[in-house]
This record gives C-alpha cells, sequence and structure tokens, in this order.
C-alpha cells in the first residue's frame, strides 16, 4: 500500500464507499420490503441505490480487504437494540459513504460529484420519512 500513488489510493477509497452505500441501502429497503411490506419506501430506496450504480471496474482492481487495517467490527457495531435501529445505522452509513464520494469524485469527475451530493441529500430526507 505504501508504493500506491494518489490515484489508486483514491480509487480504493471510492471502492469501499461504493460497497458501503450499496450495502447499507440494501439493508434498509429489504427491512422495509420484507420486514413491514413497504412497497413505497422499499421502491424509494432500491432506486436511490440504482442510481449509485456506477461502474466499478476501474476501481475494483484496487481493492485490498486482506490489508483493511479497521476490518474487525468494533462493539458498537455490534449491537441494535430494534429495527428502527438497524435501520438508521444503515442510512447513516449510506450517508458518510455518499459524501466521501462526493468529495473524492470531486478529484475525478465532478458530474459523478454532483450525484453523490444529490444522493446524500435524497438520504436524509428518507431518513425522516423511516
Amino acid at each position: 500500500l505504501t508504493k500506491m500513488n494518489d490515484k489508486e489510493r483514491i480509487y480504493r477509497v471510492i471502492d469501499a464507499n461504493l460497497n458501503r452505500l450499496k450495502e447499507g441501502l440494501r439493508v434498509v429497503e429489504d427491512v422495509k420490503r420484507y420486514g413491514f411490506n413497504d412497497e413505497a419506501l422499499s421502491l424509494k430506496i432500491k432506486n436511490l441505490r440504482h442510481k449509485a450504480k456506477i461502474p466499478q471496474d476501474r476501481f475494483i482492481k484496487f481493492r485490498n480487504t486482506a490489508k483493511d487495517v479497521l476490518k474487525k467490527s468494533i462493539s458498537a457495531e455490534m449491537s441494535r437494540e430494534s429495527l428502527q435501529d438497524l435501520q438508521i445505522a444503515n442510512l447513516k452509513r449510506a450517508q458518510e459513504s455518499s459524501r466521501v464520494l462526493e468529495e473524492c469524485f470531486k478529484l475525478i469527475d465532478f458530474e459523478i460529484s454532483e450525484l453523490f451530493k444529490a444522493i446524500r441529500y435524497e438520504l436524509y430526507e428518507l431518513e425522516k420519512e423511516i
């Protein structure tokens, strides 16, 4: 990792956060879909998750889970009290990831940066609905 250049480093950050964003949204989508039979919110979240799908092939080659220095979960990540807690934790995860993607893409592609900014604001509104 020390031999990585800035482009490779930023691509690794992007790859991790694309996954984190989609995973967080998938958890909330599935809780709404299967746990609450909430078609409207499930569909809204699904559409948002699909909006976040950008070609990942140029980023994935910089993935290095074996060298992830914070791979192990901390105790706060291991405890959830309710489905509400689960949903909020995953919405926060998605919001934070969209912010990281927004910032990283400012170095690469301003249009994609703006896409993730819009996604982040949609997530703020979604959190209020949930």
